[in-house]
């Protein structure tokens, strides 16, 4: 990587990974800093075109580069050391996981929309504290990052910010709160002004197109966060001193996609968190229940902090952070997840969730890995059920996925499980046949058979199901008898003739 020494990527210590942007596809050779994580490796094969290695300094330098020469030649940039700033400022954004420009920008697609995004618990400090002044730059970067990128004609810029959620569990403030709505509208407002204020400086360059807003909303008058509403304060001023503006509209919360993933953003925007853990594939392709990284920043608190909020909180916070913003934020994609308990906040192995609240089986049935997880009652009682295959096909999870959702929904209105055992257990296709890894079910004629055969023994205590033949679980077995029965075992009338009950027997279309 020749082309790269002498900027910041030079010196950067990289690790290889294979990864994939989804279960059904191929994985892909990625080199990321040794400080990131799988997950961020998925994301980069997710935005990298094309199928082949992806090496994160030579993908990201292929647009931070043509940003800065781009910008020289439109005189936004004023010489080649201004240039040199500010592709390293672009280059440090990334590098430590504080903002990155949208999906059309990382593949090249000239023709789809442009957004750059600001990954809001990348700006806390190791002592807790929040890097005002970096975040302020940060935003004015980025403005001046799309407007390039346009050419200098757009009117209307899309720069906005993630993980929001993530930040105030970072700060110890609950979401649906009083302190985390002024925090949160004293962001937008610092957002907003040193977007605007940049606007100002491209318009003395480029020319204005826009007169100052002077009744600009008036951003809290103070914060948890020391110094955050004086500087929204004084960002709104100095955009306020502009002579003009260049651009109708700046600040807007876009729906998240793989860059936020890249950036370590567990939430899009303002969303709030969907709880303090999450299922993922450890390395050995097993599904885990580990902490959220918002747990982890959050410490013993997580699972108060990061609690389900019901849609008035969203709608609340919402109220307090639209007017800093020059278009209206998306709704949330769905409700949060269901509470689970918080795992413990230090990095290691993954905690499973441990009952009364629910429970996780891992097996193998028929080499296939399957994971099986609940959701019990204050009794013990399941009430949902999931399961996950790491090796089959998108159709197959899918299908899985809905029936198990069925079951779930039956399950809360009142249909026993042992009805759903009756239905299920011995049911036949593939993958069947030796079970591993779990001591009490040895052979199962398929994944199904093993799930509802555990559930019966785990909440029903019964062990009077007992394990198929492998012959019973060979893919050609025919099954047993009430297994074979007619479609249709009706009865005809004995009094008819063979010509009668032709006649009565009608083929519906």
């Amino acid at each position: 990587m020749s082309s790269l020494r002498g900027t910041l990527w030079d010196g950067v210590a990289l690790w290889r990974v294979r990864a994939a942007p989804d279960p059904d596809s191929a994985p892909r050779a990625i080199a990321l800093p040794v400080e990131w994580e799988e997950e961020e490796a998925s994301a980069l094969a997710a935005i990298a075109p094309g199928a082949g290695p992806v090496v994160l300094p030579r993908l990201a330098e292929a647009w931070i580069a043509t940003l800065a020469e781009r910008g020289r030649r439109l005189g936004l940039l004023a010489d080649d050391a201004e240039a040199r700033g500010f592709a390293e400022g672009l280059r440090a954004l990334v590098l430590a996981r504080r903002g990155a420009p949208g999906l059309s920008v990382w593949r090249g697609d000239a023709k789809a929309p442009s957004r750059f995004v600001l990954n809001l618990p990348a700006f806390l400090e190791p002592d807790g504290d929040l890097d005002i002044t970096g975040y302020a730059e940060a935003v004015a970067l980025g403005v001046r990052a799309l407007d390039i990128l346009t050419g200098g004609k757009a009117q209307r810029l899309a720069i906005g910010f993630a993980d929001l959620a993530g930040l105030l569990a970072g700060l110890r403030l609950a979401y649906d709160s009083d302190a985390a709505r002024a925090t949160a509208a004293a962001i937008a407002a610092l957002t907003r002004g040193a977007a605007e204020a940049e606007s100002g400086r491209i318009a003395d360059i480029l020319g204005a197109r826009e007169p100052v807003c002077l009744l600009a909303p008036s951003p809290p008058t103070a914060t948890q966060v020391p110094g955050l509403a004086e500087a929204a304060r004084a960002a709104l001023d100095a955009a306020a001193g502009c002579a003009g503006l260049r651009h109708l509209g700046l600040v807007a919360i876009a729906a998240p996609d793989a860059v936020e993933r890249m950036l370590g953003a567990e939430s899009g925007g303002f969303a709030p968190a969907a709880g303090p853990s999450r299922l993922t594939f450890d390395r050995e392709g097993w599904v885990t229940d580990q902490p959220t990284r918002a747990a982890l920043r959050a410490g013993p608190r997580a699972g108060a902090l990061l609690a389900p909020v019901p849609h008035e909180a969203w709608v609340a916070m919402a109220q307090a952070v639209s007017p800093f913003l020059h278009a209206a934020p998306p709704m949330p994609a769905a409700e949060a997840a269901p509470a689970r308990p918080a795992a413990t906040p230090v990095r290691g192995p993954a905690l499973p969730l441990g009952r009364p609240t629910g429970a996780v089986w891992k097996a193998m049935v028929g080499g296939h890995r399957v994971v099986l997880r609940t959701t019990e009652d204050a009794n013990g009682q399941p009430t949902e059920l999931a399961i996950a295959l790491t090796k089959e096909g998108a159709a197959y999870r899918s299908l899985m996925e809905a029936m198990m959702q069925a079951v779930s929904i039956g399950l809360g209105a009142g249909v026993p499980l042992a009805s759903y055992v009756e239905a299920y257990a011995y049911t036949r296709f593939g993958p069947a046949g030796a079970v591993e890894g779990d001591p009490a079910i040895r052979r199962a004629t398929s994944v199904l058979d093993w799930a509802f055969r555990k559930l019966a023994r785990e909440y029903l205590g019964r062990t009077d199901l007992h394990d198929p033949t492998e012959a019973d679980c060979a893919p050609d077995t025919v099954g047993r008898a009430t297994e074979q029965l007619t479609l249709l075992p009706m009865d005809l009338p004995e009094s008819l003739s063979p010509r009668g009950r032709r006649r009565q027997i009608r083929l519906a279309s």
